[in-house]
This record gives structure tokens, sequence and C-alpha cells, in this order.
């Protein structure tokens, strides 16, 4: 029993002094070794810790302060918001085991033990940021974490898969300024080799949503938004009405292969025929073509041709 690790929360002065002062060692050394990072001086100075210790006492939806003990030891620690209002997501903000307890397999007994803490008070699944850090990445995947697009600032995510199995909705985006739209379409451009959405491109969109120029539908599991597909309008002179676009096609790649694709697209079409549109077309590279014929895009129209300006 000496060397079971187990989990305390600084709650005392004395201790939360004693975790930030490990935080901050772990920036110095882990993430920021460089002085003349970007975002060292913001991550060891005030507004960071201030902002941290709002969430840390807000009444729901806070982050925990925790050290992994053994033998009477902190050997290292932890900094988790669970979103019990949301969808009981754990996002493990910070996770350090201390340099000189290393290997062994430590590490991935404290993340495990810190996984069984998040399920005992209420997180049903897991994600993270890991920075682009192959180390990092390397880690999290050896305890079951898989990666999953990014988030709303374009950093890479891993979700641990959730274990129960929501029912999928699929509604029609009402807030152009939804969080959750920015982290699936960052998660769509870089899947598609392109650039992540920049706050200029972000007002763009928005915009565009706010005058009907395009709709988005996003497929829920509870709370998160797992997908999502796009219909942008155009008025045909052919129809004399207006024709609908295809585009934005997307799901994490964690809910995969669970039905979402046909979900959206079905909710996209049954909408254009809602709304006057009288086709949706979709342009796709060939190795996609088969996969948007089961999903009803079934009439060929030859080949498509652009000019970028």
């Amino acid at each position: 029993m000496e060397n079971k690790i187990t989990i305390r929360e600084a709650v005392t002065k004395t201790d939360v002094a004693a975790f930030w002062e490990q935080l901050y060692n772990y920036f110095k050394g882990d993430i920021f070794p460089i002085p003349e990072d970007e975002d060292r001086a913001y991550f060891l100075g005030d507004e960071y810790r201030a902002h941290m210790q709002r969430i840390h006492s807000r009444p729901q939806d806070r982050c925990y302060y925790l050290f992994f003990c053994r033998g009477g030891q902190d050997i290292g620690f932890a900094l988790p918001v669970i979103y019990n209002t949301e969808d009981g997501k754990c996002f493990i903000m910070e996770f350090c085991v201390f340099p000189e307890f290393r290997g062994d397999g430590t590490g991935k007994e404290c993340a495990r033990k810190l996984l069984d803490w998040s399920k005992e008070n209420g997180a049903f699944y897991a994600e993270l940021n890991y920075g682009s850090n192959a180390r990092r990445l390397h880690f999290w995947k050896s305890v079951g974490f898989i990666e999953n697009g990014v988030d709303e600032w374009g950093q890479p995510l891993m979700l641990l898969p959730p274990q129960d199995h929501n029912p999928i909705t699929i509604e029609v985006l009402s807030d152009p300024e939804d969080w959750q739209l920015k982290k699936l379409e960052n998660g769509f451009l870089k899947e598609i080799g392109e650039q992540t959405l920049t706050e200029e491109r972000q007002a763009q969109l928005q915009q565009a949503i706010r005058h009907g120029r395009i709709t988005f539908f996003v497929a829920k599991r509870g709370y998160r938004a797992v997908g999502m597909c796009s219909v942008a309008r155009c008025f045909s002179t052919f129809a004399c009405t207006d024709t609908g676009v295809f585009e934005d096609f997307y799901i994490e790649p964690v809910f995969r292969g669970k039905g979402i694709a046909r979900k959206l697209a079905q909710a996209a079409q049954k909408w254009c025929k809602e709304n006057g549109i009288a086709s949706l077309t979709v342009c796709c590279a060939p190795c996609d073509e088969g996969m948007y014929q089961v999903l009803g895009f079934s009439i060929r129209l030859g080949a498509t041709f652009a000019h970028l300006c």
C-alpha cells in the first residue's frame, strides 16, 4: 500500500501556494523552456492565475488543484475542469509528474488515477490539448486517448472516447458565434490542409450566417457538437430560384462510423426541400464519390472547373 498513488485536492492556502509554485516550475521547465517564448510571460503572470482562480471559485464547472501522492510525498499534479452542466466532460488543462519521479510507469498510473477520480466526480469522458508535442501525444495514446481535431483556437485535441451511447441529434445552428462551430470548422480546415480561421475570417463567416447566405447543420451528442455540414445558397438562372452547395462536411474522428454523416446529409436535404432550394450539389474528390452517392447525391453533373480570384 505504501506505493499506491492517491489524489488530494489543494484546499488550504499553503497547499494552493505549493500547487502554483509547482505549476510555474512545470511551465518554465517543460512547456515554455525558452525565456523569449511569447506565451511564457502570460502563463507565468498574474492575469492567467486570476483567470484560473475565477474558474476554481465558481460554483459549477470549476477546475481543481490536485496533487498526486505516493508514500506520503507529492509526486505530481493535475489541473482538470469538469463541465457537469454540459455533457460531463473532464478537460485536463495540465498534467505533470515531477521529473524525479518519472519513469517505471508512474505517469500512466497517475493518468489512470486522474481518470478514475474524474468519473467519481461526475465526468463521463476526458479531453485535452497536447500542443503538437510528440512525446505527450505518444503518452496519452498509450492511456487510450485518440487524436480528435482541434479546438476553437486551432490547437490539436485528444479525446478519451465516451463509454456511454448518447443519441445524436441534428440542429440548425442558431448562434453564429457558437464556439463549437469554430472548433468544428478549424478541425475541418486542418483535415483538408487549410489554415485555421483567423479572427477576420471568423467575422466574415458569422456575417454570412446572419445574412442567410450559408446555413450550418450541427450534429450533437447531448451538449457536445461532434459534426457539421453547411448549405450555401446561390441563385440559378437555369432554375430561376435558389440552389444550394453542400460544404463544410466534417465529423470529429472519434465519432465517425456511427451514422452521423447520413443524418447530417439527410437533414440538409430535407431543409433544402422545405425552403425552396431547387437542388443541392456537392463538389468532391474522386475518392469521395462513392460516399456522396450513398448519401443521396446520385445525379452526376459532369466535371467542375474553377478559377480562383
